[in-house]
């Protein structure tokens, strides 16, 4: 299967479209501090089996697109992302704590989409398809 990833036991893609908003929407994201957030996402990732696919940000919050694996805990990436991040970004750019609110810098929420591959009726349909005879 061309372009899958896979381990000893399993082929897969699942591929991830990840909305995070900086708290109260703080138009604090320049091209720097994206840039910075994006090195510290790449860092951590690996030890969570995650790929970095794309990256993009707007002043208030970041779009990116990534890989996973079937066992990678999503939810518990995303925390320590976002903690380290946070974190790291108002130690190294300490005027952005000027902006910020009780020392928070993304949003608690995010959106997290499964994403790639088909669209889900033609999935659908597929699945429905099966076993019959044509």
């Amino acid at each position: 299967m061309k372009d899958m990833d896979h381990n000893a036991h399993s082929v897969y893609l699942l591929y991830y479209h990840l909305v995070m908003v900086v708290k109260y929407r703080r138009k604090v994201l320049d091209d720097q501090i994206s840039d910075r957030a994006k090195e510290i996402f790449e860092y951590i990732a690996p030890n969570y089996g995650i790929v970095l696919e794309e990256w993009n940000h707007d002043i208030d919050h970041v779009h990116v697109m990534f890989r996973a694996q079937p066992k990678t805990e999503l939810s518990k990436f995303i925390n320590v992302y976002k903690s380290a991040s946070s974190r790291l970004i108002k130690k190294e750019y300490p005027k952005i704590r000027e902006k910020l609110w009780k020392e928070a810098f993304w949003s608690q929420s995010f959106c997290l989409m499964s994403a790639g591959g088909a669209p889900i009726e033609v999935i659908r349909q597929y699945i429905e398809s099966q076993g019959e005879k044509h």
